[in-house]
């Protein structure tokens, strides 16, 4: 640790965002460019070298954090560039997507505000890029086996790359026309502009990685035919099987699922279209649903011009602080936080009827109303207590133009075909079964990632697409593997 007291002396500061008035008025990343390299030394001064650093457990991937953070402190850049790069493949995105379980778990968190991790990483990330440290690192040689993965999300690039770089002929399929998942049409580009991704796409393919692109696994290609050209398949489609609402005026138009709108507004931003047909502007917009991707849909809505927007949450709020019975340190809390799009709508005051940030708590839809044409115009919800039950006399109906359901995932989808052409078994919850070395019960395919282990963060994301590589070259060469498995299928978050 460069300094000692760093962190009884320096108090937590983080990357500032832009003004709100300026930020929604683009859809460039929110933050100040510039404004983290002046500060992100003397923050990491404050990590305090712990004798066990609970951080480590928090990250699935093991990322050694207390080193990066003592060579950050020094701007020691290519050292720590090495040692983040050593446990992911793509720090730049969780430093910008990841929620941060690491920070939940900093020792320092026990009674003082965590140590900025996630900014850290971030710093590393990009400094490393700016430096050119990053470079592209091919095999010595070519192992002479094939892999198919299929899917291009974090899960999918992270096996990719880490079976490339062990010397496989490896060949990506991704059914959309560009390569990324949800990190190119499910996130927004003012949480992540796109060419983090494109540079690490350019990255692979100097290694040697293919793409196969609008290519959808069981239906464009048979999936028994992929397996038969390749000596192995890592299946790694994500959970995209989204989650409906089930209530009266559900078949009205105008209601959408997040991910049917998300996509469009990406497809703005990348000039495949001049506007989203399904835009918010000049709508009053509802979302169902208090999630990340909420959120999005919120930021999204904003930058477009909505009439208003509000976003229901059916949880009740959240307290400002840890539930030190409930949720003790160092599992990672549910408390009340704002992340940029809340701050907007709040700021913005984007919705009337809802509290501060644009957020209804402890909120359950009960229908849908519409008008003679068969839009809808109205939601209707009712309060409800913790254990969901609606409160009476609480019943009221907000208007609504554009609904957009932000409910999660169950897992995969299976209209292409995959699953069912090679007979792959599920889990009782409709996930990819496999076994301790993420294998199904097709000899040669694995599965990864969401599609397995279900909705989880992006950070659970990369490390089961190292894992599962760490399995898959196992399996090409008879037993060893030089690469490195963060997880097993089977591990879980911290939780009490």
């Amino acid at each position: 640790m460069a300094d000692p007291k760093g962190f009884m002396t320096t108090p937590r500061q983080d990357w500032p965002r832009r003004p709100v008035e300026e930020r929604v008025g683009d859809w460039d990343e929110v933050y100040v460019p510039g404004a983290l390299l002046p500060i992100v030394s003397r923050q990491a001064d404050r990590c305090m070298d712990c004798g066990i650093p609970f951080c480590h457990d928090a990250c699935p991937l093991g990322n050694l954090i207390p080193e990066w953070n003592d060579l950050v402190s020094r701007e020691d850049w290519r050292a720590a560039a090495e040692r983040l790069h050593a446990t992911n493949n793509f720090p730049e995105f969780t430093g910008r997507l990841c929620p941060a379980p690491c920070e939940a778990g900093c020792v320092l968190a026990i009674n003082q505000p965590a140590v900025t991790i996630k900014n850290v990483e971030c710093a590393i990330a990009d400094r490393s890029w700016e430096l050119g440290f990053t470079t592209p690192r091919p095999p010595d040689r070519l192992s002479g086996r094939t892999v198919a993965v299929i899917g291009s999300g974090p899960t999918g690039l992270a096996a990719a790359q880490q079976l490339t770089r062990a010397g496989h002929t490896v060949a990506v399929y991704e059914k959309d026309d560009r390569v990324g998942g949800l990190l190119r049409y499910g996130i927004p580009e003012f949480k992540m502009e796109k060419r983090q991704l494109q540079r690490r796409i350019e990255q692979m393919e100097a290694e040697g990685t293919k793409f196969r692109t609008s290519t959808a696994v069981g239906r464009d290609i048979g999936a028994a035919e992929l397996r038969s050209r390749y000596d192995a398949v890592v299946i790694a489609t994500g959970a995209t099987a989204w989650r409906e609402l089930d209530v009266p005026g559900r078949e009205l138009s105008g209601i959408h699922q997040a991910m049917e709108y998300l996509p469009l507004a990406n497809r703005v931003c990348e000039g495949d279209l001049e506007a989203s047909p399904l835009s918010a502007a000049g709508k009053h917009v509802v979302i169902v649903g208090g999630g990340d991707t909420g959120a999005d849909c919120l930021g999204t809505a904003v930058r477009e011009g909505a009439a208003s927007v509000t976003q229901l949450d059916i949880y009740a709020k959240p307290g400002e602080e840890r539930d030190e019975d409930a949720e003790p340190w160092p599992t990672y809390p549910k408390i009340y936080r704002l992340s940029a799009a809340h701050e907007e709508a709040g700021q913005l005051r984007t919705a009337p009827s809802a509290d501060a940030d644009a957020r209804l708590f402890a909120a359950s839809t009960l229908r849908f109303t519409g008008d003679r044409a068969g839009h809808v115009r109205y939601l209707h919800l009712v309060e409800v207590d913790s254990n969901r039950r609606p409160l009476p006399g609480t019943g009221r109906a907000i208007p609504a133009d554009l609904v957009l359901l932000a409910l999660g995932f169950s897992g995969p989808d299976r209209q292409d075909g995959l699953i069912d052409q090679l007979g792959l078994a599920l889990e009782p919850r409709g996930t990819i079964a496999r076994d301790a070395d993420f294998a199904t019960n097709v000899p040669g395919v694995f599965a990864a990632g969401d599609a397995a282990r279900g909705q989880s963060l992006i950070v659970w994301a990369i490390a089961e697409g190292r894992a599962v590589a760490a399995a898959v070259d196992r399996h090409l060469t008879g037993g060893t593997s030089r690469l490195p498995a963060p997880i097993s299928p089977y591990d879980r978050p911290m939780a009490v």
